[in-house]
């Protein structure tokens, strides 16, 4: 287990996981309203119903609070991911399935990708490292799913890809909205995709059969 970047004047676990899910609850819904760079961590702490040297006591700096921003938004996107892929009967089907479950739960996190593309130049290296791995593991899932479900029509680095292909086009959604939802419903929107993805496949499983 990697050990916790943000540190803590406070030992005790359950104590810590407990506010520092106020402080991320707190966090996100003033991001939202404000933006990071706007947002005091004074804010914050009267957000999240404490003190600011309470709150300090939990973070060092604004920049922890977001990174334990993206940790949460990440962590809740990988949990979704890791229910919705079921292998045990691998088919396009069950691809597609996977793909529409994740642009829905995209559409519903759409403020929460604007944080995620607008603020990550605000994170720290070491911790930026962190958040992109997060991000490295749901490719990888994705891909996985693709190659499990559709066998012998593309090649691993095409998966992969393809897997960061689809993980973007989630996030798209939210961060091209203002363009995208001119034109598109939710549901339009993944069908197309849906289709276009379909489009590929079929003519890659074409060529690997010639």
């Amino acid at each position: 287990m990697c050990a916790d970047p943000i540190l803590s004047s406070v030992k005790d676990t359950t104590l810590i996981e407990k506010r520092r899910s106020q402080i991320i609850k707190s966090a996100i819904t003033l991001f939202k309203q404000k933006g990071f760079h706007r947002t005091t961590t004074r804010e914050i702490a009267k957000e999240s119903g404490f003190s600011i040297g309470t709150l300090y006591e939990y973070i060092r700096t604004k920049e922890d609070v977001l990174f334990l921003v993206y940790e949460a938004i990440n962590n809740h996107v990988y949990k979704h991911l890791r229910t919705v892929i079921d292998l045990k009967k691998p088919s396009v089907h069950n691809l597609t399935t996977i793909i529409e479950s994740y642009y829905r739960l995209m559409d519903e996190m759409q403020e929460e990708v604007i944080i995620l593309y607008q603020e990550v130049k605000s994170l720290e290296t070491k911790v930026k490292d962190v958040v992109l791995q997060k991000e490295r593991e749901m490719v990888l899932m994705l891909k996985q799913a693709i190659m499990t479900c559709v066998p012998n029509v593309l090649v691993e680095e095409e998966a992969e890809l393809l897997a960061n292909n689809i993980f973007v086009q989630g996030h798209m959604w939210g961060f091209r909205r203002w363009m995208l939802h001119k034109q598109f419903t939710i549901d339009k929107y993944i069908d197309m995709q849906i289709k276009l993805l379909l489009q590929t496949l079929n003519k890659e499983n074409k060529h690997s059969a010639e």
